[in-house]
């Protein structure tokens, strides 16, 4: 009969030690090989990488048993590892090594003692261990490798799983209940009883009902590896614990893993519960029995673990796991079983016992009927909310008097809507928007009449328990004549003052205030809505969630109905944006967001100026601009004084891309020539001019091959990972110069240039010293004309130069924006001599219907306002020159930055894998900028290769908000992405 070790009969021996040059010693003698040796981490057994002698390549991974586990149990993990293998050929698993002597896997005669000795393959790649962040397509790969495991082996049999195993989570209890007493830290003690208590209680209705198979039961950060260079990892190691227990422990085990990461939750579990659902259907018992067994998972790590540091206190990898140990639990129970049973049912689709709505409300009203009730809409969209009004503090309080003063009895502000008003400091804010309970106001001292149950006084709150249920309001309650726990009671609730009434079950402490939109939706499934305890309409149901947590409703969908698929927008789950307010973007879940990116909205989101602006004119005029009317003039002249005397006509049109297209044509029509030159690189707009003058390989893949016959290109004068580097940048100028001479000597000489004043698209790389100032020269010695684009680097952003190519110390002929001039709104403008627009009318005449109509004059008359009277342009000085330094002190600690870029607000930061041949971080730019957005951040990336963040705000970008941004980058590429 199979001898089977049983945790509870006896001591836990500490971990083996043998030295390393025993080790080689017994490799040589026992397996034949010799080998030197690399010591790895491990809890109860001692891992070591072996290398052939002289040899760089592992031979595999020898695992020197605990003394504590039989020969049958090691049989068992390398049984359960080659039926994964063959089962699951998608999964990279180690088996046994084969040595000259055949499989290397023996019993030692050591210095410790009689110790099992085996050698498995070495995986290649790095495991998810330590406390870095894990992306949600991370964890949906650990749930995915976790049903991959447990599909495999749900037949498998051997004796040994018979075995009673300490993380056998059958068993976690009575594991709890031998190491509670001997752990010395009381506060631990109290936290792991109370949480082990409350699992035990929601476990027990379901456990007779859960199936139970052999498994891995180990899946976690520790025990998966990812290749090199790949995100989602693929291999799965260490079959110590393979045992048969409970199928849900297996992906319950894997959740508890993702629990201690950066930034993490029981939320950012979901993924991988999906996933594993998805392959291996959870029964409904399953899902009941999932956050229980989780709770206990982190009750037995954090107990065995401090027992096993107490009795082997050399061990430096159970020393270091202690704290991440702790987070387990910590998080496990930062929100109720209910609430994440219920959340964990909506995210698979289950159906919930009382419906998302909740349990209804089946005793009187606490409050007498109101006679006129008003209900505060404090959402994204509420006009509550408009200019800015939603940072300040006051402004629901402000509302809900006024609402008052004008007759209301009382004024609420529903529970599980998200809120954006009042969002305070600091910004971005977190995606916890949604409040829990309903705040009412009342217009008179009040008396709570709960029709029975006992109502009971704490500091600043009072809470009526009845029927099972309990109603907690809070606020400045002030003092009142009622006994504690008085039946009924003469409590009486304050008038004029914000209250916040929240339904929980009884005996359990009220909710958070506020929380994410997904647990809004779980704790209302559990408590249901506080407003029929008042007497007050209760809220709408709640949305469907969405991949990304946040409420979904249809709109995604319908956009990718009736929208082209090539006009794509942000993100591959786009959080809703229906509000903006100078550099913030607002989510319709009531989350603030940086915008670091919205170079469109030069002067920030709804700038009241501009707004007003906009508003005037419409009430008085809106038509084309064959009409004759004032506000067209006046922009005109006041945008051409921004600029060189010389440049003194204007062409107003909608658009950047129009403004370059129709910059192109003149330079056609004053030379009576067709010939272009163009940069590689560049993006200069999607009209058929502009498009075919464009070459970004990321706008076009075949930009260069599919140019028609009248382009010509010369190099990207990039200094940084263009053909010329650092100090011999100074080589673009002169090779443009030769292609322009080339041109003319061919028969064909070029109508003009069109180049970006500052490169754009690459990430806001300055163009070398002189380098406009040699080819404008060439171009014209040829009769052409240079083409200033400045949609993007104009107007400000630099700067130190409100111009682009006041940079580079030249006068172009044509200068072409766009974006900035018109702050959101559709406007872009052509400047150039009066001699070339004349030559215009060698094509017809020129008309843009709502280009420099009287609504664009005046919003652009508005936008150069507010640029001037806010000193916009020193601003961009001033901060970019203070975001710069920041950005680029995080190359000297982050290997992965490679430069920072650009000028003013015009800022790109690059990332490469090596910085001595510069190859492109393109993957890891993605998924910074994912995670970024996780963090309240909005950034995206550009360049050729996709590996620069494009940092240009809103002029109106705060110190604080910089700061803000360049802490977030830092946090991220500390973490992980």
């Amino acid at each position: 009969m199979t001898q089977v070790f049983d945790y509870f009969s006896q001591v836990d021996l500490p971990t083996p030690t043998l030295p390393e040059a025993e080790v080689r010693a017994l490799v040589a003698d026992v397996f034949g090989v010799e080998v030197d040796v690399q010591g790895l981490g491990s809890q109860q057994d001692q891992n070591l990488r072996l290398f052939r002698s002289g040899h760089p390549e592992p031979l595999g991974v020898l695992k020197i048993s605990n003394p504590a586990f039989s020969e049958a149990e090691v049989d068992l993990q390398d049984r359960a590892a080659a039926v994964v293998a063959e089962r699951s050929p998608q999964l990279r698993v180690p088996r046994l090594v084969e040595g000259p002597r055949g499989p290397m896997s023996a019993w030692w005669q050591t210095s410790q003692g009689r110790l099992h000795a085996r050698v498995i393959e070495n995986v290649a790649g790095r495991t998810l261990m330590g406390s870095g962040y894990l992306s949600p397509a991370v964890v949906a790969g650990m749930g995915e490798l976790a049903a991959a495991v447990s599909r495999a082996l749900e037949d498998f049999t051997h004796p040994a799983t018979a075995r009673v195993l300490q993380w056998d989570l059958r068993h976690a209890s009575r594991v709890v209940d031998v190491l509670l007493p001997s752990e010395p830290d009381p506060a631990v003690r109290e936290l792991v009883q109370e949480a082990a208590s409350a699992a035990r209680e929601a476990l027990a209705p379901v456990a007779g009902h859960l199936p139970v198979q052999a498994g891995h039961f180990d899946v976690t950060d520790d025990n998966v590896l990812r290749r090199e260079g790949a995100a989602v990892p693929d291999a799965v190691i260490d079959f110590g614990d393979v045992t048969a227990s409970w199928r849900v422990a297996e992906i319950a085990v894997t959740v508890s893993s993702v629990l201690h990461h950066d930034g993490a939750s029981p939320e950012s579990a979901l993924p991988a519960v999906r996933a594993f659902d998805a392959r291996r259907h959870l029964l409904d018992a399953e899902v009941s029995a999932l956050w229980p067994l989780v709770v206990l998972r982190g009750a037995v790590l954090v107990l065995s673990g401090r027992a096993q540091v107490r009795l082997d206190e050399g061990n430096d990898y159970a020393s270091a796991a202690l704290d991440r140990e702790l987070r387990v639990l910590q998080q496990a129970v930062s929100v109720p079983l209910a609430v994440l049973t219920a959340m964990t049912r909506e995210a698979l689709g289950r159906r919930q016992a009382d419906g998302p709505a909740g349990p209804a409300w089946s005793g009187e009203p606490l409050l007498p009927p109101p006679v006129r009730t008003v209900q505060l809409d404090a959402s994204t969209e509420s006009p509550l909310n408009d200019a800015g009004a939603w940072r300040e503090a006051g402004t629901l309080d402000a509302a809900a008097l006024a609402a008052l003063d004008a007759g209301a009895d009382v004024v609420g502000l529903p529970a599980w809507v998200p809120v954006l008003a009042a969002a305070g400091e600091p910004l971005p804010t977190g995606p916890d928007r949604t409040p829990t309970g309903t705040t009412v106001w009342l217009a008179r001292a009040t008396p709570l009449t709960p029709g029975g149950g006992r109502v009971a006084r704490a500091r600043g709150s009072l809470t009526w328990t009845a029927g099972g249920g309990a109603v907690t309001v809070s606020g400045a309650l002030g003092e009142d004549a009622g006994d504690d726990g008085a039946p009924g009671g003469a409590h009486v609730l304050p008038a004029r003052t914000p209250l916040l009434v929240q339904r929980h079950p009884a005996g359990s402490t009220p909710p958070p205030a506020r929380v994410t939109p997904r647990l809004a939706r779980a704790w209302r499934a559990v408590v249901g809505d506080p407003g029929a305890a008042l007497g007050l309409p209760s809220s709408p149901p709640p949305s469907s969630p969405s991949p990304a947590g946040g409420a979904e409703d249809d709109v995604l969908a319908r956009r990718h109905r009736v929208l082209a698929e090539v006009q794509e927008h942000y993100y591959g789950a786009p959080p809703r944006i229906e509000r903006g307010w100078r550099e913030h973007l607002v989510t319709v879940d009531g989350r603030v967001l940086l915008d670091m990116v919205n170079n469109v909205a030069s002067v920030g989101h709804a700038h009241p100026r501009v707004v007003e602006a906009g508003t005037r004119q419409m009430h008085l005029l809106n038509t084309n601009s064959r009409f004759h009317y004032r506000a067209i003039t006046d922009y005109a002249e006041r945008l051409a004084a921004t600029l060189p005397d010389e440049l003194d006509t204007v062409f107003f049109v909608n658009s950047g891309s129009e403004a370059t297209d129709l910059a192109i044509r003149l330079a056609m029509a004053s030379t009576g020539r067709r010939d272009v030159v163009a940069m590689r690189e560049a993006y200069h707009g999607w009209t058929y001019a502009s498009d075919a003058v464009s070459t970004s390989i990321q706008d076009n893949p075949n930009a260069l091959e599919t140019r028609p016959d009248w382009v010509h290109t010369v190099d990207a004068a990039n200094s940084y990972r263009g053909r010329h580097r650092g100090q011999d940048a100074w080589r673009y100028a002169p090779e443009a110069v030769a292609v322009i001479d080339e041109l003319a000597a061919s028969g064909r000489p070029p109508a003009g240039l069109i180049c970006e004043t500052f490169f754009g698209n690459a990430g806001g790389v300055a163009l070398p010293e002189g380098y406009l100032e040699q080819v404008y020269a060439a171009v014209r010695r040829h009769g052409g004309i240079a083409v200033a684009d400045e949609v993007q680097v104009g107007f400000g952003r630099l700067g130190g130069w409100f111009w682009g190519f006041e940079q580079q110390g030249v006068l172009p002929d044509v200068v072409a924006v766009a974006k900035s001039i018109g702050a959101g709104h559709p406007l872009g403008a052509v400047i150039t001599r009066r001699e070339i627009a004349d030559r215009y009318r060698t094509q017809g005449y020129f008309f843009s219907s709502t280009g420099g109509s009287p609504v664009s004059a005046a919003i652009g008359s508005a936008v150069l306002d507010v640029i001037q009277t806010e000193h916009l342009q020193e601003n961009a000085r001033v901060v970019g020159a203070h975001l710069k330094e920041r950005l680029t002190e995080l190359g000297d600690r982050h290997d992965l930055v490679g430069t920072v870029h650009g000028s003013g607000l015009y800022l790109g930061v690059e990332f490469v894998r090596d910085r001595e041949t510069l190859e492109p971080a393109t993957e890891e730019t993605a998924a910074i900028c994912d995670r970024l957005l996780e963090l309240g951040v909005v950034m995206q990336p550009t360049g050729d290769h996709l590996n620069v963040l494009k940092v240009k705000p809103p002029l109106c970008l705060s110190q604080q908000s910089a700061d803000a941004f360049a802490d977030a980058l830092d946090h991220v590429l500390t973490t992980g992405w």
